[in-house]
């Protein structure tokens, strides 16, 4: 049975026009323009226990909105969802204790408090004996570096330091559901790094189920098999990371590196898109089928010192999976 199970979610928002001017506000008293927002329409998936699955999308694509109903914020206009077999808007103790959404613009910790103090009043709400929370709390805080920081006021502590924290604050019960949106946001990009071999590491150690988004493709790339693109509220692809690449990217890149003299750009045109180009180097976006053809002509007809041959960056083909779902 599938740890998260989404089912033509439906989240509909209805909003007011109103006309500029006083004449505008006094006729809204009596009627209004009303317009609807299918903030998510009509999704659909399912998600295994262990599974670590990134949820992309475009800005005002309905990701957020679908945690918030995973997470029991939102009611859904129509359509059902179960995480660990609860009904998510029921709001039931026994699943509020099993799963934790971590906003990575939202803050939990008090701002005038040593991060120990929030922690422990985390602990304190969700009921966490002394033993286990001790032990949970020291091993977080050794696998993220800050055991030495929890003494220090929240305000003081770098955003890297801040999002650490919030990800304690959020693990100390032990959920077996974890939902994060935008855990990497805003910081520099060793700190990405750091929450990044974080999270692989607990998924790998705890086998937590966890959808991940993120507007950063090296978390995804990371992070993530398997992918759920959503654009403008609908679910446009479902499957993993390397499939989105096949599927949205028709084309390679092929780099050259020649010894002596390079090769004339108006031949290399003839192989493919010149990307780059000095006297020595080359980058070419080729067909797929015809790399091989183009990568046998460049060292057949020229000196070639180095070739090497790439897929083209995940942001473009995720990119082009978004510009594809619009149309």
């Amino acid at each position: 049975m599938p740890v998260i199970e989404a089912s033509h979610l439906t989240k509909i928002y209805k909003t007011a026009k109103k006309k500029p001017g006083l004449s505008g506000a006094i006729k809204g008293l009596f009627s209004r323009e009303v317009t609807e927002v299918r903030a998510v329409d009509d999704v659909s998936f399912s998600i295994e226990e262990g599974e670590l699955v990134g949820f992309l999308g475009p800005n005002g694509a309905g990701k957020t909105t679908t945690l918030k109903m995973l997470s029991g914020i939102l009611y859904p206009t129509s359509g059902t969802a179960q995480v660990l077999g609860f009904t998510p808007w029921e709001r039931k103790n026994e699943y509020r204790r099993q799963f934790s959404l971590v906003m990575g613009q939202k803050n939990q910790l008090w701002w005038d408090l040593p991060a120990q103090e929030s922690l422990h009043l985390n602990k304190e709400i969700y009921g966490v004996p002394d033993a286990d929370y001790r032990k949970l709390l020291d091993e977080l805080t050794e696998l993220l570096q800050v055991k030495r920081l929890l003494g220090v006021m929240v305000r003081e502590l770098s955003l890297g330091e801040r999002m650490k924290m919030e990800l304690i604050a959020s693990l100390l019960h032990d959920p077996r559901v974890l939902l994060l949106d935008e855990p990497t946001i805003g910081l520099d990009v060793v700190a990405q790094k750091n929450i990044r071999e974080f999270i692989r590491d607990y998924n790998r150690r705890r086998k937590t189920t966890i959808l991940l988004t993120s507007h950063y493709m090296n978390d995804i790339q990371a992070l993530c098999d398997r992918v759920i693109i959503i654009n403008r509220g609908k679910k446009s692809f479902d499957g993993h990371l390397n499939d989105v690449v096949e599927q949205f990217s028709a084309t390679k890149l092929v780099t050259a590196v020649f010894s002596d003299g390079g090769a004339p750009r108006e031949e290399l045109e003839k192989l493919g898109q010149v990307v780059e180009f000095t006297k020595t180097r080359a980058v070419l976006k080729v067909k797929r089928e015809e790399v091989a053809k183009a990568s046998n002509s460049l060292m057949n007809k020229y000196a070639v010192d180095d070739i090497n041959i790439e897929e083209v960056p995940i942001e473009e083909v995720i990119e082009k999976a978004f510009a594809s779902a619009e149309k």
